[in-house]
């Protein structure tokens, strides 16, 4: 499993994975693709975004889910980190991994300071991912969005690069 730049040959692997039932219940920031050619159109906006990275993760040459770097703000040195994979391919280490490469590439490459990510209360598995990967826990914003007929709270992680170097 790795991490790399979205190509226009991703473009049927993404659709797929990306419709899952279980994985749009979860997930937060999950492209809408309706037809191929939404997500032609996505994979050339995220590939020449300022403001957002976005990386497909690939296992055994094919893309089964993304991982991004959202509002990228270079002056006070942040962003939020997000991520998905489709269902079928949930249990193996694979969000863990990605967010492990995200973060060296956000720390390294892009020399921040800080990465955040939010996560619906109800989903565990998004929660070990970004403890598992060092990040704290900072707080709730409480009935935020209305989701399958119910108010559901957000929590907030972050990540400091001191706590990254050093966990």
């Amino acid at each position: 499993m790795r991490i790399r730049k979205l190509k226009i040959d991703d473009a049927e692997d993404l659709y797929r994975v990306a419709k899952g039932r279980k994985l749009r219940r979860w997930a937060i920031n999950i492209p809408k693709f309706k037809t191929l050619r939404d997500v032609d159109e996505y994979i050339k906006k995220v590939n020449s975004s300022k403001k957002r990275i976005v990386f497909g993760i690939s296992f055994k040459g094919k893309v089964v889910g993304c991982v991004s770097l959202r509002k990228i703000n270079k002056m006070n040195k942040n962003a939020e980190l997000s991520y998905w994979i489709g269902e079928k391919y949930w249990g193996r280490g694979f969000a863990t991994k990605a967010v492990k490469l995200a973060l060296k590439f956000a720390f390294e490459k892009l020399k921040l300071h800080r990465i955040y990510a939010v996560t619906f209360e109800e989903n565990v598995a998004s929660r070990r991912v970004l403890e598992k990967n060092g990040f704290k826990f900072e707080g709730i914003s409480r009935e935020v969005s209305f989701r399958y007929g119910k108010w559901r709270n957000k929590l907030r992680f972050g990540i400091l690069e001191s706590e990254w170097k050093h966990g």
